[in-house]
């Protein structure tokens, strides 16, 4: 199931420019506590710190292991500051290069496009490198003294495959994801994301900040005002979240009597997953792997929604659903039941969102309370909270201590200035 290269522990980052004191109350016991301040959604020095620190010093989601299925298969995707190439070799081995050309820097692929080819060919100047990223060709170098082909390979990146997902570390320092990840690892592993096949993939725009979608995604609060559709197939009250160390939150669930699946109806058109027990047939858990993956899995399906941050107030969002190969191959399967379902549900969420994003624009717009629904928005709140203060969130130990942590975002308070 993982495939990996080789990472060091991760050091503690530089604190974000936010004043430590308003990250003090998000980190207060729950009950006590705020939501996070509201530059963290709306100042792009705040963003910035976070492509770098957040999306560029540890692991990010970035893409589908499916999309770079076949040996000399290539695909360039967004990830942190600039794009990161994945290629897989002949070996069947998965790399992860920086998307630049060791000559002038040109990208070798445009972001989100795709390729097959035995070799990666630079649309420059035809530097032509190994699928493993080594210097092939350069047009005019052969016989130049001192070039010495070895030392122009691609840069390569740390990445992993996980439950059919392809994540980088872009910094290279990052934790082993499997350590951080070892028991969400099990509780995925009865859905076989890996064996299921994408029917449906839909890509939105939404002008809000990346956390801000995250927030909604972990609680059902809302459900009861905006999803009516969602309430009429799951109780919002039903379920339980998880409080385990790692750098996930998720929670689940249920289905109510005479509902088999979150569709329109509560009818599914699939098959139920082979590897789940009559829990897992009446349950949907709700996932976040940090800090731009979320993993819905059903009793018949799996959506998965990708974040990529565009900026402090747009966000672009890949949606896929994955069905059992079973079903998948039957010819008169048709997904939409699944994907009908979501895709109204997600433009409902989005649209929340984005009016929370237009509200957060207020300079009289201050942190809230958390409802005792919103627990795992707390983890998660508490999670950045901790990240900004410069605590490593991809780590391969416990989590510090929320009331450690607010003694140090207090600390720091008195020597740092705010914005």
């Amino acid at each position: 199931m993982v495939s990996q290269h080789g990472v060091a522990s991760q050091g503690s980052a530089p604190q974000a420019p936010l004043d430590p004191a308003t990250l003090a109350e998000s980190l207060l016991p729950f009950g006590q506590s705020r939501m996070l301040p509201r530059a963290a959604y709306t100042d792009p020095a705040v963003f910035e710190w976070e492509q770098r620190h957040f999306f560029g010093g540890g692991w990010m989601c970035v893409g589908r292991s499916d999309q770079v299925a076949n040996p000399g298969d290539q695909r360039a995707e967004a990830a942190s500051i600039g794009t990161v190439l994945l290629t897989r070799d002949d070996d069947g081995i998965l790399h992860a290069f920086a998307n630049t050309c060791g000559h002038r820097g040109h990208e070798l692929l445009p972001c989100g496009a795709a390729a097959r080819q035995s070799v990666i060919i630079c649309p420059y100047h035809a530097w032509t490198y190994s699928l493993a990223g080594d210097l092939r060709a350069a047009a005019g170098f052969k016989s130049q003294p001192g070039f010495d082909a070895g030392q122009w390979g691609l840069a390569e990146l740390p990445c992993i495959e996980w439950h059919g997902l392809i994540f980088v570390d872009g910094g290279g320092t990052a934790a082993p994801l499997s350590d951080d990840l070892r028991t969400l690892d099990a509780m995925l592993a009865p859905y076989e994301m890996s064996r299921l096949v994408v029917a449906g993939r839909h890509e939105y725009d939404a002008a809000a900040n990346w956390k801000i979608l995250t927030e909604n995604y972990h609680e059902c609060y809302h459900c009861p005002s905006i999803h009516p559709e969602l309430c009429r197939v799951s109780p919002p009250r039903s379920g339980d979240n998880y409080h385990l160390s790692g750098a996930w939150v998720g929670g689940t669930m249920d289905l109510r009597p005479g509902m088999t699946t979150m569709s329109l109806d509560g009818a599914s058109q699939g098959v139920p997953l082979r590897g789940l027990d009559e829990k897992g047939l009446r349950t949907v858990l709700y996932v976040n792997v940090f800090p731009n993956v979320l993993i819905s899995p059903h009793p018949d399906y799996v959506m998965v929604h990708r974040l990529v941050p565009v900026a402090v107030d747009r966000t672009r969002i890949e949606c896929s659903w994955a069905f059992a190969p079973e079903a998948t191959a039957r010819p008169d399967f048709d997904p939409s039941y699944a994907i009908d379902f979501w895709d109204l549900t997600n433009r409902q969420d989005w649209a929340a969102c984005e009016s929370v994003q237009r509200g957060l624009a207020s300079p009289h717009a201050k942190p809230g309370p958390l409802n005792p629904a919103e627990d795992a928005v707390y983890q998660f709140v508490t999670m950045v909270a901790r990240g900004y203060l410069g605590q490593s969130v991809w780590s391969s130990g416990s989590p510090v201590p929320l009331a450690e942590g607010a003694a140090q975002a207090r600390h720091f308070a008195g020597t740092i200035s705010p914005r």
